[in-house]
This record gives C-alpha cells, structure tokens and sequence, in this order.
C-alpha cells in the first residue's frame, strides 16, 4: 500500500497548483484519498471512531486549505465524517440492544430499566440526521458512548466472559472500518453516477417542442439533454458561449453531435433572446445551505433575465455539491480571479499597464472572475440524483448528509 503522507501531499500540490479542478473531480479524488486513510489508520480498542474522525480531520484540514474554492473538498470531508458517526452509533445501538436482550433474559424485573436505552439509542438515530434536534436529543446523544463504552456494568465478571468481551471489541474495531470503507464505497459509486441518476429525469421536464437555454459547459447538463433527446423529445436548444473561456462552443458541438438542434448565441443577447425561452437549465460548482448558487460567471445575469420574463431557471448538480455552509461564513470563496490573458493579450495593452503619474499603481485594471452568486430567490427547482427540490429544502435535504457537530469543528478551526 502507498504510504498515506506521500499520497495526502501528492493531491494537496495538485490541487494548489489547479491539476485538479471541477467538483466532480475534487469529489472523487478526495473520497478515494479518506478511503485510503481510513483503510490504513491504526485504531485502539477503545474510541475507534474518535480516533478515524481526527485522522479524518487531520487530512481534511490540509486539503480544504490547499484550495477553498473547490467546495467539493470539504463537502466529501464532512460526508465521510457523518458516515463515520453514523456507522458507529449504528454498532453502539446494536450493542445496547444485544446488552438489553440478555439482560431481560437473566432477569424479568430489569426490564423496565432496560429498554430505556433501546429507546434512547433510536431517538439520538434520528435525531442525528437532523441539525434541528432538540436539546433532550443531544443531551441523550452524549450518554451513549458511555453506557455503550462499558458493557461490564450489565455482565458479571470472569476470565472466560473478559476474553470474550475483548475479542468483542476487536471484531467491533474490525467492523467499524469495514463498514466505513463500505459506505464510502457506495459515496464513490453515487459520485460516478450521478450524471446519469440525474438524466434520468429529463424526460419529466422537458417537453415536446420547447426551447431551452442554458450557458457555458456543464457535463451534467449535457447529459440531461441528451437523455431527453433519447427518449424522443424534439425540442431545441440556445447555449450562450460563456465568454471568456467559450465553453459553450464546447457544449454546442457536443449537442450537434447527438442530434440535437442547437443555437450559439452570445452572452450579451441573453436578456434578448430569453422571451423565446421555455426553461433555464444550468449546472453549478456548489450549492449553499441555504439555497444559493456558486456557478460559473455570467449566470447570475441569466437567472435575473429568467426572472423578469417569468421564465423557470432549474439547477441540475450532483448532490457532492451541496455545501452544508452558507455564504456569508468566513471559510466559504465566492470567487476565484484568473488571469487576465484570458480577456486580453498583454502585448496589445502593455502601454495601458504603465503605471500613472505618481500613484504607483497601473492605470488598467483587469478583472476577471470565475463563478457568479445566484440568491435563492431566483432559482425555481434543483434537480439532484435523489430527484427535485425546492430552494426551500435543501437546508433539510443537507441535514442529511452531514452532521452539525462537523461544522462547528470546521468553523472553529478556520477562526483559529
């Protein structure tokens, strides 16, 4: 097995010097690398999963500060921190309900006291995937490690019941990992077919004879219109180029190519052409918590054209990229500046860069931005591999995926 440094320092150069880019990308690359640390962390008897989820910080940290633009990163980080909670409160609930079952077998008087916990442990199972449970939840969900931790407190002693135990927690040990490895597997696995779990839905939402438009190159959006050309739908397509790095140029040979009926127009006739439009269908690099849009520059004009002329603008994304923040927290980067040779050539403008008289800065500034905030408001519907939703619930949406504890964590060790 490759040494996990080697591998953790070899992603981190990649994504600092932009190698890896696209949260697709980023997504996977880091899923298979916490898989890797996982698989080989050393971990004690005692706090298993304490011991994997600081591993699993560890790494996270540096990955997320090697480039905070690429949400992805820490959006896969804090999955696979849920999963490791989730896997090892399943194996506690398991162990109480075991301690519980042999205890109201020795005695019947006990029973009472022992369901409690049963009922505890599946409480704080719900209550877990939710960052919206009540106080009485959390303060159950902190009892748990304990009363799981010592099971000798419901056993009586000996020799032959000690080795038991202790071969108990070396296969409990052996189980935790493995049932992590298995859930990131399945993340993995949702990760390289989110595309077509997304396509698949085409076909509700695009209809016969309509006119779509959308703006630069997104795979996913590619994937949502060939889908639907496939199942018989004729209809045509408007992609604005998305200047400067004309992705759309892209997208529309890619469309010709399968058949579809495609129309290349510039970014500036989009508020022009929109009137002509039956739906807005766009991809984007993240989705905020509370239904904001990270997508690539230009789309938040495209969105504000949709929304005077009452036409839907629907976001198709995998859900890797639903960020569990908002944009107003410190971590989170709306924007990314590239170079400005991608507007201009420095040999035609090099006497505009001359600095001005005495104030020591240059008289041209060159600005060029790589991604657009959308609000929610201007959004009509997300459509992710687990189907559509609303602006409004993807705050519940994303409380599944992670836990509440995680983003603390996170946020403080960014204030620090």
């Amino acid at each position: 097995m490759p040494d996990t440094h080697a591998l953790v320092n070899e992603f981190v150069a990649k994504l600092k010097k932009r190698k890896i880019e696209g949260s697709h990308a980023t997504a996977r690359h880091t899923a298979v690398l916490l898989r890797s640390v996982i698989s080989q962390q050393r971990v004690p008897h005692t706090n298993q999963a304490s011991a994997l989820i600081e591993a699993v910080k560890a790494v996270g940290e540096q990955l997320i500060a090697a480039n905070p633009v690429e949400l992805a990163v820490g959006n896969i980080v804090r999955r696979v921190l849920h999963i490791i909670r989730e896997e090892d409160l399943s194996l506690a609930t398991t162990a109480i309900g075991g301690l519980n079952l042999s205890a109201g077998s020795d005695d019947e008087d006990d029973a009472d006291r022992d369901d409690q916990p049963v009922l505890s442990a599946a409480a704080v199972a719900a209550a877990s995937r939710s960052t919206l449970r009540a106080p009485s939840l959390q303060t159950l969900l902190e009892d748990i490690p304990d009363s799981a931790a010592d099971p000798h407190t419901s056993s009586s002693g000996g020799d032959s019941e000690g080795k038991s135990k202790s071969g108990d927690r070396n296969s409990r040990t052996r189980k935790l990992k493995h049932d992590v490895i298995e859930a990131i597997n399945e993340l993995i696995q949702d990760i390289d077919t989110c595309h077509e779990q997304i396509a698949e839905q085409a076909v509700e939402h695009i209809h016969q004879n309509e006119v779509i438009l959308t703006l630069g190159r997104s795979r996913t959006v590619m994937e949502f219109l060939c889908a639907a050309k496939e199942k018989k739908r004729s209809f045509r397509v408007f992609v604005a180029e998305g200047a400067p790095r004309y992705q759309g140029h892209v997208l529309a040979k890619e469309l010709v190519t399968k058949g579809l009926q495609t129309t290349v127009i510039t970014d500036s006739a989009v508020f022009a052409m929109i009137s002509r439009v039956n739906m807005v269908i766009v991809g984007a690099h993240a989705i905020m918590a509370n239904g904001g849009v990270i997508a690539p520059v230009g789309l938040n004009m495209v969105a504000l054209a949709a929304q005077r002329h009452a036409v839907p603008f629907v976001v198709v994304a995998g859900s890797h990229k639903l960020c569990p923040l908002y944009p107003h927290n410190p971590e989170v980067l709306l924007n990314d500046l590239k170079s400005p040779s991608e507007l201009l050539d420095f040999g035609e403008f090099s006497d505009c860069m001359d600095f001005g008289c005495g104030s020591g800065a240059p008289l041209l500034h060159v600005v060029n931005p790589s991604f657009d905030y959308v609000p929610p408001k201007l959004v009509s519907l997300f459509i992710t591999d687990t189907g559509g939703h609303n602006p409004s619930y993807m705050y519940r949406l994303i409380a599944d995926y992670y836990s509440a504890d995680d983003l603390v964590v996170q946020q403080r060790s960014s204030e620090k």
